[in-house]
């Protein structure tokens, strides 16, 4: 009879440290999907204004484009954590 509660815990305890291990990606997916927007939102306001914002909204759309990169990177580790 002393097993059952044996086994119980140790189902208890495993159960515990895989529930630890999973990640929540969704958040980060969210996020991923607002910069590709605001980089679409970039590209249109450029256009709009003839590309003339002395340098500024290239610079932008250039970090922009480097956080969607290291937020599909984000979301990827993630995922295979």
């Amino acid at each position: 009879m002393k097993i059952i509660p044996i086994v119980a815990s140790a189902l208890l305890i495993s159960g515990l440290a895989y529930a630890a291990e999973v990640r929540d990606w969704h958040d980060l997916e969210k996020v991923h999907k607002h910069i590709e927007e605001s980089i679409k939102e970039m590209e249109r306001a450029r256009a709009a204004n003839h590309y003339d914002m002395q340098g500024h909204g290239a610079k932008a759309e250039q970090l922009l484009r480097e956080a969607e990169r290291e937020l599909h990177e984000a979301v990827e580790a993630a995922k295979a954590h």
